[in-house]
């Protein structure tokens, strides 16, 4: 596309999202001509007067070509709704990040993907079960999707890579500055064995309000979110997230005094599938022979025409 350079000055501009965004394709036409649009014009296309200024200001202050040019040296790849390689389940809920960036690679295999998010103050049951559903679920051709912050996040993730799976980590800041620090390790076999992507653009430092929004994209990645969590843990949002998106829920079920299982229990009494072992969540999502598949799609044809 040549004028992806145009959506990532957009990602630049804080306060303008899927939504602002669409709007301005939908009025202009195309990235490029809302990117160098005048302020009376990007007014009349819906931004507040404020917005419209931020545009200016980035468009201004921004070397678009020079800012891409850095994002590839650092090995950073960048997809937009319309690139044929971003993940087909996150184009299908509402709102889709138009623009994601990532280090490692996203495969059509990653469509059969399991998010498992929960605690950072995981239980020794937790962690029992958070490794067991992971190793399983990764040896049966099964992606792993977390957030990488402590707990059941890098617990699922280091299970995944253990077992010789996938998995993908969805941050809440730019994919070049990783949080928790610690976790720099963990994110470089996690290029390796499949992506950290992020729709925050390359340079933006951790901050609290970036959380909530990433784990929709979390929940979007997957066919299933599990959780282990406490009663205001971000995990929950992400099951609120897969609900409003129809994915699947699991939650782990818990002793009733824990406060590590009050989120899963009741989620559990709101509707949520309970996790017995992972074998009832491959069955639940057809995903017992997901190897087979994986290995019938690397040999079927590319296209119509083959």
């Amino acid at each position: 596309m040549d004028d992806k350079r145009f959506w990532v000055g957009f990602t630049l501009v804080k306060g303008i999202g899927a939504v602002r965004l669409r709007a301005l394709l939908d009025y202009f036409g195309d990235a490029e001509t809302a990117w160098n649009a005048s302020p009376f014009d990007l007014v009349a296309a819906g931004l507040s007067p404020k917005l419209a200024e931020r545009v200016v200001q980035a468009r201004s202050t921004v070397n678009l070509d020079e800012y891409i040019a850095q994002a590839v040296k650092n090995g950073i790849r960048i997809l937009t709704w319309d690139d044929p390689e971003y993940p087909s389940h996150l184009n299908e809920i509402d709102q889709p990040p138009p623009v994601l960036y990532l280090r490692g690679e996203v495969t059509p295999e990653d469509s059969w993907a399991v998010a498992i998010v929960g605690t950072r103050g995981v239980t020794a049951y937790g962690r029992q079960v958070t490794e067991e559903l992971a190793t399983v679920l990764a040896q049966n051709g099964v992606t792993i999707v977390s957030g990488l912050a402590r707990g059941v996040d890098a617990l699922a993730h280091n299970a995944a890579l253990k077992a010789g799976g996938r998995t993908l980590a969805v941050l809440g800041s730019g994919v070049d500055k990783i949080y928790p620090p610690e976790h720099r390790a963990l994110a470089e076999k996690i290029v390796a064995q499949g992506a950290v992507l992020s729709d925050y653009a390359p340079g933006t430092p951790p901050d609290s309000a970036n959380f909530p929004p990433r784990n929709r994209i979390i929940s979007g990645l997957s066919m299933a979110v599990v959780v282990e969590a406490g009663d205001t843990s971000g995990a929950l949002i992400t099951a609120e997230f897969a609900v409003e998106q129809g994915r699947e829920v699991f939650a782990v079920p818990g002793n009733i005094y824990a406060p590590q299982s009050r989120g899963p229990n009741r989620l559990i009494s709101n509707g949520a599938k309970i996790l017995i072992s992972p074998q009832n969540v491959l069955e639940a999502l057809d995903l017992t022979r997901n190897v087979e598949r994986r290995e019938i799609r690397k040999v079927m044809p590319g296209d119509e025409t083959e």
